[in-house]
């Protein structure tokens, strides 16, 4: 991992990343969680700036630190990094859910996991969150504009199968639609779709919002092999952030991805 991390590392004074308002003092995230014993990864669009800052915007310091940064590693650029800074680096990742996990958001995605014999929690059966791009954004991805996203795909769109394919990953599992559109894009490929009535959001003024969940196989993101076929699944509500989101829709959703797994792995 360390060659992916030094490109990731490489690309923060990339251009179109700082017009994209990149967090160019945090480090690239890999991963969340110990990629190299995870066969199951949930997938996200980028990192959260809360994985580098307080509400008020402060760096996380001391205890309350995630991810390491410039400050952190004592540097004052990126081309300081040696590879002591990069096992730094790299163990931050892997000890993510032993420290301080941005508890409110991970734990309600591990629910769409506890069916099954993983988690982002365990110690045995570990599974990792991946991002389809590894740079936190001072902004959250709704605010950036369709250049601005479009650019940070076309830059960082490969890393994500170079990530894969260093890792016993057999199974990707995209949170939202917004993630299951954008995956799309960078595999070059649809998922096969299906509504599911059961997780459907009611609303008083209308039918409600469908719920649908995607599947597929790939060998390859951003024309990048992965070396192996990888089952892909997806809904389109976002656990954290769709309104609505009952305990009944998430208990569906959790229901399918277990029966999936344990059909395939």
């Amino acid at each position: 991992m360390h060659e992916v991390l030094t490109t990731m590392i490489d690309q923060l004074d990339h251009k179109a990343l700082t017009k994209a308002g990149v967090i160019g003092w945090g480090a690239p995230v890999l991963s969340f969680g110990d990629l190299s014993l995870a066969q199951v990864a949930t997938v996200g669009l980028n990192p959260s700036n809360r994985e580098f800052m307080d509400e008020a915007g402060s760096e996380l310091e001391g205890k309350h630190r995630r991810f390491h940064t410039l400050g952190s590693l004592g540097l004052d650029d990126w081309c300081e990094v040696d590879t002591r800074h990069l096992r730094l680096i790299l163990d931050s990742y892997r000890r993510y859910f032993t420290c301080n996990p941005y508890e409110n958001w991970f734990r309600r995605l591990d629910l769409i996991l506890s069916a099954t014999e993983f988690s982002f929690f365990s110690s045995t059966s570990v599974a990792c969150h991946v991002d389809l791009i590894p740079y936190a954004t001072a902004r959250k991805w709704s605010e950036l504009s369709i250049q601005q996203r479009a650019s940070l795909l076309l830059v960082a769109g490969d890393m994500l199968a170079l990530l894969i394919r260093k890792s016993p990953i057999r199974v990707l599992i995209l949170n939202g639609r917004s993630v299951v559109e954008n995956f799309e894009k960078l595999a070059a490929r649809r998922l096969s779709s299906k509504i599911m009535s059961e997780w459907s959001l009611p609303r008083r003024d209308s039918a409600g919002v469908a719920g649908i969940a995607y599947k597929g196989m790939i060998d390859e993101i951003s024309g990048v092999s992965l070396s192996r076929p990888v089952l892909v699944l997806g809904y389109n509500h976002n656990i954290q952030s769709s309104f609505g989101v009952t305990g009944e829709v998430i208990g569906g959703i959790r229901a399918w991805v277990a029966e999936e797994l344990r059909v395939y792995l």
